[in-house]
């Protein structure tokens, strides 16, 4: 499975951006549990998830600052 791409999320509205970081957020979570309870097969999937979660938050705070600079 490869990274998530960053074009991908440039495409989401604001709404569906912070909702997909919710859900990214939750999912890290969910992995935690997994690994918690020796139940995770996929240990890459926390790469992927960080991973994804931090080009979601990036893109979040680049419009939060075009927005403040208009």
């Amino acid at each position: 499975m490869p990274l998530p791409k960053f074009e991908d999320a440039k495409s989401l509205s604001d709404q569906e951006l912070a909702d997909q970081i919710v859900a990214v957020k939750r999912q890290l979570f969910e992995l935690r549990m997994q690994k918690g309870t020796r139940q995770l097969e996929k240990p890459h999937q926390f790469k992927h998830t960080k991973h994804q979660l931090s080009q979601l938050l990036t893109l979040e705070r680049e419009r939060q600052l075009k927005q403040a600079e208009s």
